[in-house]
């Protein structure tokens, strides 16, 4: 009996290690984070991950109450959440990109509640859901649970991280929130653009024209045109941002 106690202790305590790892990424990174996962199955996901990974590698024995295992599990949290927010950064770019699309059809006081962004613009939540899509499509959800098991060989418990080095990485990619932005968002800006210039010239020309009557629902209607119009190109653009988080993902594991 004191024999089956010890293995179980024994059990916990190796994997424990690539479970916390693996909880941390599952809490910030997008798709697995909203709310509509609730923590049950985030847990259950957790670990049946942390299951499937567990025989492929060989774990160290270690109190988690130690000095040595404490700053292990803030070792292991950091790497997870900075794995889940160099992913999250992309839709961070997509809620940017379709608060400025919004404001310039008129449309940014129509806001929709993201479980995970908060208040959004509907043009956000719209560009949101069709990520999530992509993200589906192109097999992310695979392809990030098998950045995540590569992680334990890069990165074996008990192994040195350069934190500096990897915070400054997220800065660095951080800036795609804004580069994403405008990228997504800046063909439909300029074309409202001129057509909100040629309402001011019109305005010019027939003073007596309600311009607040007539402007507000050309801009709204012109805007969701130049979308459609546009859906084929921004869905290359959202590909095109998921495939480079996916390479920063692979680098930051790297530079580690």
């Amino acid at each position: 009996m004191e024999l089956l106690v010890a293995e179980i202790v024994d059990f916990f305590y190796k994997f424990l290690w690539p479970m916390i790892r693996i909880s941390a990424f599952l809490l910030s990174a997008p798709f697995f984070s909203i709310r509509a996962v609730t923590v049950r199955i985030r847990v259950l996901l957790a670990a049946t991950l942390t299951l499937m990974i567990y025989p492929l590698h060989e774990w160290p024995l270690l109190d988690p109450t130690s000095a040595i295992g404490l700053q292990e599990i803030f070792t292991q949290v950091f790497i997870g959440v900075l794995m889940g927010l160099l992913l999250q950064i992309i839709n961070g770019a997509l809620v940017v990109g379709g608060q400025a699309m919004s404001a310039s059809m008129g449309l940014s006081m129509a806001n929709m509640v993201d479980p995970s962004m908060g208040n959004v613009p509907v043009i956000s939540q719209f560009l949101l859901i069709c990520s999530t899509l992509i993200f589906v499509g192109l097999g992310g959800h695979v392809l990030v649970i098998g950045l995540v098991a590569e992680s334990f060989v890069i990165l074996p418990i008990l192994e040195s991280v350069q934190v500096q080095a990897l915070i400054t990485f997220v800065i660095e990619w951080s800036a795609m929130i804004f580069l994403g932005a405008i990228l997504l968002g800046l063909p439909i800006m300029v074309s409202l653009l001129f057509i909100n210039m040629g309402l001011g010239v019109i305005t010019r020309a027939a003073p007596a024209l309600n311009i607040f009557a007539v402007g507000f629902p050309a801009m709204i209607i012109a805007g969701m045109v130049l979308l459609a119009m546009s859906m084929s190109s921004i869905g290359f653009r959202i590909t095109w941002l998921w495939q480079q988080a996916f390479d920063k993902l692979g680098q930051a594991l790297g530079v580690a």
